[in-house]
């Protein structure tokens, strides 16, 4: 599965994602778009698109996106943190 990592996100978490493509917005060069233009350019080349964001549900029509948009919550945006929602996540 190809994944994009949202800049809100640790890229310390694409190791504990093994066995997908994940990119991070900062790796391919996306840093500082806007919301809309880069799920638009990510609904080209990734499948899921995870983030922290949680108000880019109010923000954007995702339903109109052919790219899965998963929000990642927890306590804060730190890999420590993460890791507790990790094997939610993988199972989805």
């Amino acid at each position: 599965m190809r994944i994009l990592l949202d800049e809100s996100l640790p890229k310390e978490l694409q190791s504990e994602l093994g066995g997908h493509d994940i990119r991070t917005v900062q790796e391919i060069g996306w840093s500082g778009l806007k919301n809309g233009d880069l799920l638009a350019r990510g609904a080209i080349l990734f499948d899921v698109f995870l983030t922290a964001d949680q108000n880019l549900q109010f923000q954007q029509n995702l339903s109109a996106l052919p790219l899965a948009v998963v929000v990642l919550v927890a306590k804060s945006n730190r890999i420590d943190d993460l890791r507790h929602v990790i094997p939610e996540l993988l199972d989805a």
